[in-house]
């Protein structure tokens, strides 16, 4: 059946498909998705019945090389004078067109086998369809990609987004030299692998016979004679020392590596529309971000962090980036300066070292401590009869209370011209910078404890994901009403 026509084929112009190489790179993007398809081949393997297992393996492959070619044989595309125009489905056809001057710009995404092969995946940023993928080519060559970046940018008169010097010669918002790169992995510091190590053992693991996480399974490797089994037993204090330095090496590894593959190359320039961030080891993104987008700055930090003086800076947009999330890494481990400077390249402020910071109530702390007063019953009676159960329990709700605490500690606010600034959390530091014009609501939220004790939280709404909800805690109830209605009305 012939694709419909309408009053402007001619101006759409001719359909193109993706690359042929989609059929390799989109094949391999399926087989990545057929995790229960594994779980019932690897069954089939271990219960004894290869030959089940062979003709599944064949038959989902099959399904899956068909899949992929119906698909790129059906995808169309065409660029046209005012807008692209995209043809998707295979059974219900959709013909979506976008038009230049409302795509915001244009991100490049490469990952290791699209490097290798080329190839781009190239999303058209816009401010419609709720977070959803409005325009995406998910395989095309990388100077396709790069003419249709430069063509966008014509049509919408931004020809000269980047500056006019040569990249070598640049001058970068920010950047990140090798040295800083391993520092900001060390203090990402992560025990996913382990996580994922344990879901593992749970899946799997008595069929293989594999459970790292039970030292019955490490004794059962060392036999009875073994001088090694002699030796753990006779220094248990060391081995379970031994056993923490390696946990702790292990997490520092995992953030190192985790962190030089995401952020490796990182690199921030200042471009007609915003901000153009580039960066990744593997998969390298080539991401815009429009100022006017920006909707609000987070500063994170961490104890070690905050007295070393490193900072994180993230960006809440409504643009997405690589993961379709609306948090932008702007700066993964920075000076103040160089935060400042970056928040100025987004004609916006910087904070004040001191901008007058308003304390929350001690109410904060009173209050979880009444939240967690039922457990204190439970820790009692645990004491009676289980005195180490009851011993551990009071141990927990004093960690708990200490942690509350030191948050209750930071967690302050300010006004600071036509925005606000939050202060929250002791271990995960932030300061949320939030201007009054980006505030689409205020919520202020109260329980039967809050209003014994005459509190309230304020509660932001801020267009775009990516971050979790922007509030203040137990401010007196007068003055959560008085704060409330002047950033509404800032904001108007």
């Amino acid at each position: 059946m012939s694709e419909p026509t309408s009053r402007d084929d001619a101006a759409v112009g001719p359909p193109e498909h993706l690359h042929p190489l989609f059929l390799l790179t989109g094949l391999g993007k399926s087989l990545r998705g057929m995790a229960g398809g594994y779980a019932a081949i690897g069954y089939l393997a271990v219960s004894g019945r290869l030959g089940s297992a062979l003709v599944t393996i064949a038959i989902l492959l099959a399904f899956m090389a068909i899949s992929v070619f119906v698909y790129w044989q059906r995808f169309q595309f065409r660029v046209g004078e005012n807008e692209i125009r995209i043809d998707s489905g295979i059974l219900s056809r959709t013909h979506r067109s976008i038009p230049f001057d409302r795509i915001q710009d244009v991100d490049i995404t490469q990952g290791p086998l699209a490097r290798v092969l080329g190839l781009a995946r190239v999303q058209f940023e816009t401010g419609g369809s709720g977070g959803k993928e409005e325009g995406v080519l998910h395989s095309i060559s990388l100077e396709r990609a790069e003419e249709l970046r430069a063509l966008v940018r014509s049509r919408r008169g931004q020809a000269s987004t980047v500056r006019d010097v040569p990249e070598a010669s640049a001058e970068p918002v920010y950047s990140m030299g090798f040295g800083r790169l391993l520092l900001a992995g060390a203090f990402n510091f992560s025990l996913a692998i382990f996580a994922g190590l344990f879901g593992l053992t749970q899946t799997f693991g008595d069929v293989l016979g594999f459970n790292p996480f039970d030292p019955d399974f490490w004794m059962g490797l060392l036999s009875a004679s073994d001088p090694l089994r002699d030796f753990i037993f006779a220094h248990r204090v060391a081995a379970a020392i031994a056993g923490a330095a390696v946990l702790v090496l292990v997490g520092a590894a995992t953030g190192i590596v985790r962190t030089v593959l995401t952020d490796f190359g990182f690199r921030l320039d200042k471009t007609g529309v915003g901000l153009r961030r580039r960066r990744g080891l593997l998969t390298r993104t080539d991401v815009t971000l429009p100022i006017s987008r920006a909707q609000a700055a987070v500063i994170a930090s961490g104890p070690v962090k905050d007295w070393l003086r490193w900072r994180e800076l993230r960006v809440q947009s409504l643009a997405k980036d690589e993961s379709s999330r609306g948090s932008h890494v702007l700066a993964p481990l920075a000076r103040d300066g160089e935060v400042s400077l970056i928040l100025g390249e987004m004609a916006w402020a910087p904070v004040p070292r001191r901008p007058g910071w308003i304390r929350v109530s001690s109410a904060f702390v009173v209050a979880f401590a009444i939240a967690l007063s039922p457990l204190l019953l439970v820790a009692l009676v645990n004491f009676i009869f289980q005195p180490l159960v009851g011993v551990a329990i009071l141990a927990g709700l004093g960690g708990f209370l200490a942690m509350r605490w030191l948050a209750w500690s930071r967690t302050a606010y300010a006004l600071d011209g036509d925005r606000i600034l939050v202060r929250t959390g002791w271990w995960n530091r932030r300061t949320t910078v939030l201007p009054a014009r980006r505030i689409q609501s205020v919520d202020l939220r109260e329980n039967f404890i809050t209003r014994a004790f005459g509190i309230a939280w304020l509660q932001f709404g801020v267009a775009g994901g990516g971050m979790t909800g922007h509030s203040i805690p137990a401010i007196p109830r007068g003055e959560a009403r008085k704060l409330r209605d002047l950033l509404l009305d800032m904001g108007s």
